[in-house]
């Protein structure tokens, strides 16, 4: 077997003298450190494209090569991280999980920070309140009111008239139901967009004179189910994929400005009510009293409820370390040169790999094997599959 074709020897030689280039720029820059890992690293890519060039087609080798060149370019660059002194960030949704945890460390780290909460009595709130300085000011928001937004803006306007706001960190969220499209209530569609993308978008202007005068930075946290279609999740999904998209707007149009915008997608996170047994087990009987009856009886009582059962034991394995995302979110806001978007959480990135590269009819099956282990089916299904003999 010939080893080189010269159509591939050109191909595998313009990424190697691409890395190569690559490299001597970020090194001339100091943006590279040489170490034995580096070393290893560089070793292991060379035997990576020995095994390209041998056993895959000449595209998917170079696609291969270039991510793993690209991978390593990034975790050999060290992060150049911007002074903090004079920085303020407000932070959105602070009562628990991420942007609580976020309001704790960025104060932590010398940052003003401003926090903004549902409600000011929350025992997230009170812990805020006692182990913060005068750093921190708390504030309370909902998202879904215009006037606690132009209360916030007028706040933030008055602490940082003289700076500017360096960040705008739009944490909270909302999602109020797992279950299929059909079964999702109106009202729950509407609130999920008034908080996940209204609310967040009209808090994101309100500000954005104040971001443009520092120059600074919009950090979102939105979610993988934006991207990908997830079942049970129509609602939280759809406000999320708006959420995205819009964002990734506003990064366009105000790059002449100065102003960067990251995007956070964290995975499975132990995280507020998101993971609190009677949280959902109120939200199902909520639904379960609203629904039509003949939709209700179409599905039944039994399929609903395992619904619910069901993401409720993907909970359990979700993480409870939130460092991940805090970290992440960290670096959108101080890095010199932060990350468009933010993969964060255990096999997030092959998640992304396998939806963006894979067929969808695989993908399709994919889903269908990690979303249809059920013990029960719709009622009326189950009368159609008994009826034809598959039950």
């Amino acid at each position: 077997m010939e080893l080189f074709s010269s159509a591939s020897l050109w191909a595998y030689g313009s990424v190697w003298l691409l890395f190569t280039f690559l490299a001597l720029f970020k090194r001339s820059n100091s943006d590279m450190v040489l170490s034995p890992a580096l070393v290893i690293y560089v070793v292991l890519l060379v035997l990576f494209e020995w095994f390209c060039h041998m056993y895959l087609p000449v595209l998917v080798g170079i696609l291969l090569l270039s991510s793993a060149c690209w991978y390593i370019l990034g975790i050999a660059s060290p992060r150049r991280m911007l002074p903090i002194a004079g920085k303020t960030v407000f932070i959105t949704g602070c009562d628990s999980g991420f942007g609580k945890a976020t309001a704790e460390t960025l104060h932590s780290m010398g940052f003003k920070v401003i926090a903004s909460v549902l409600n000011l009595e929350s025992p997230g709130a009170k812990d805020l309140q006692k182990s913060c300085s005068k750093r921190m000011t708390l504030i309370q928001m909902d998202l879904t009111k215009t006037e606690d937004i132009q209360k916030a803006q007028q706040i933030i306007r008055m602490q940082t008239a003289d700076t500017g706001l360096w960040a705008l960190v739009n944490n909270a969220g909302y999602c109020a139901h797992f279950g299929d499209a059909e079964l999702t209530m109106e009202s729950t569609y509407r609130a999920c967009m008034e908080v996940n993308f209204f609310g967040t978008v009209e808090i994101t202007k309100a500000l954005l004179p104040l971001i443009r005068y520092a120059k600074g930075r919009i950090v979102t946290v939105s979610s993988p189910a934006g991207d990908i279609s997830f079942p049970y999740l129509a609602a939280y999904g759809a406000s999320k994929a708006a959420l995205t998209r819009v964002m990734d707007l506003f990064r366009h149009e105000l790059f002449p400005w100065g102003v960067k915008v990251c995007i956070i997608q964290p995975g499975a996170y132990k995280t507020g009510a998101h993971y609190n047994p009677s949280y959902w087990e109120r939200q199902n009987q909520k639904l379960l009293t609203r629904l039509p009856t003949e939709l209700l009886q179409e599905y039944g009582e039994e399929y609903i409820t395992d619904t619910v059962n069901q993401f409720l034991e993907y909970g359990k394995n979700a993480c409870t370390d939130i460092s991940p995302v805090t970290n992440s979110i960290l670096d959108a806001v101080l890095s010199e040169n932060p990350k468009v978007k933010y993969y964060v959480g255990k096999g997030i990135w092959l998640l992304y790999l396998i939806f963006m590269y894979v067929p969808e009819n695989i993908t399709s099956q994919i889903v269908r094997s990690l979303f249809s282990k059920r013990k029960c089916a719709p009622r009326s299904l189950r009368k159609q599959m008994k009826n034809s003999g598959q039950d």
